[in-house]
C-alpha cells in the first residue's frame, strides 16, 4: 500500500515538477495582439476605420510572432495556446465581423447582421476545429482559409474603401459578399498552403533576401491595394489546389471532416 512518502515508480522519481508560472514574453505578446483586436473595435466605434483596420493587420504580425517566440524561447505551455486561442477568437472573430457590422453592414437591416455573424460563429467553429485536429493535419496545409487571413479579407477591403474614400453605403453589398465569402471558408475543407514548411533558421540563397526587399517596396507603394489584393489571391488559392486536386484524383482533404477528437495512436509511429 502506498504511504505517500516514496514516488510510486521511477517514472515519477525522474519526472521533474511541473513549473505552475506563466511565461512572460509570449504571453505579452499574445496580449498585445488581444489588444490590436480590442482597439479595432474602439476605434470602429469612434468611426475611426483606418486605425481599426491597421490594428486588425497588426493583430496579425504578432500572432504570427507569439508562437515563433515560445518555440524559440523554449516556452511553450498549454496556457500559452489557450490564450492565444482566445485572443485570435476576437481579433480575427469579434473584431473584424463588429468593424464590418458598424462600417456598412448596419445598412442592411437583419442580412448585416446575419452576415457578421456567420462570419463571427464561422471564426469560433474554425479556432475550435484547428485546436481538436492539430495534431494530425498535414503541417503543410490549414483546413480550411485560416481566421487571420479571413480577418485581412474583411479589414483589407475596409481599409481600400477608407483609403480610396468610397462611400461604405455604396460597399454594403461587398461588404456582405466579402464577409459571407471569409466565414464561410473557414469551416471548409479547401487546403491552404500554411508556409510552415519555410524554416527561418535554414540558410537561403541571396536571391530570395533580394525577393523580400522587392516584396517589402512593392506593399509600400500602396498597402491598403497591396495587401487586400494579396489576401484575395490567397483565399482564392484554396479552391485552385482543391480544384486541381480533384481533376488529379487526390485527396482534396488534409484530413477527415469528422469533428470528433481524433484518435491520435499510431498516428506518428
Amino acid at each position: 500500500m502506498h504511504d505517500g512518502t516514496e514516488p510510486r515508480n521511477e517514472h515519477d522519481a525522474e519526472r521533474p515538477k511541473r513549473n505552475k508560472g506563466i511565461y512572460m514574453v509570449p504571453n505579452m505578446i499574445t496580449l498585445a495582439a488581444l489588444f490590436g483586436g480590442f482597439y479595432a473595435i474602439v476605434m470602429a466605434m469612434n468611426g475611426r476605420f483606418d486605425l481599426s483596420t491597421i490594428a486588425i493587420f497588426l493583430a496579425m504580425v504578432l500572432d504570427s510572432l507569439d508562437g515563433r517566440v515560445a518555440r524559440m524561447t523554449n516556452t511553450q505551455s498549454a496556457f500559452g495556446e489557450q490564450m492565444d486561442s482566445l485572443s485570435d477568437m476576437v481579433s480575427f472573430g469579434a473584431a473584424p465581423a463588429l468593424v464590418a457590422y458598424i462600417w456598412t453592414l448596419s445598412s442592411l437591416g437583419r442580412w448585416g447582421w446575419i452576415a457578421a455573424f456567420v462570419y463571427c460563429a464561422c471564426a469560433a467553429l474554425r479556432l475550435a476545429r484547428f485546436n481538436v485536429n492539430t495534431a494530425v493535419v498535414d503541417k503543410r496545409y490549414f483546413q480550411g482559409l485560416p481566421s487571420p487571413a479571413a480577418a485581412a479579407l474583411v479589414a483589407g477591403f475596409i481599409w481600400l474603401m477608407t483609403d480610396l474614400e468610397y462611400p461604405p453605403s455604396d460597399a454594403r453589398w461587398g461588404m456582405f459578399a466579402i464577409t459571407l465569402f471569409a466565414g464561410l471558408t473557414m469551416v471548409t475543407n479547401v487546403p491552404f498552403y500554411s508556409f510552415k514548411d519555410l524554416s527561418l533558421k535554414r540558410s537561403v540563397p541571396f536571391a530570395a533576401i533580394v525577393l523580400v526587399a522587392l516584396g517589402i517596396a512593392v506593399i509600400n507603394i500602396h498597402p491598403p491595394t497591396v495587401l487586400f489584393a494579396l489576401f484575395v489571391v490567397y483565399g482564392l488559392s484554396g479552391y485552385a489546389v482543391y480544384g486541381w486536386r480533384k481533376a488529379k484524383g487526390h485527396q482534396t482533404s488534409v484530413i477527415s471532416t469528422s469533428t470528433d477528437e481524433p484518435d491520435e495512436r499510431g498516428l506518428h509511429d
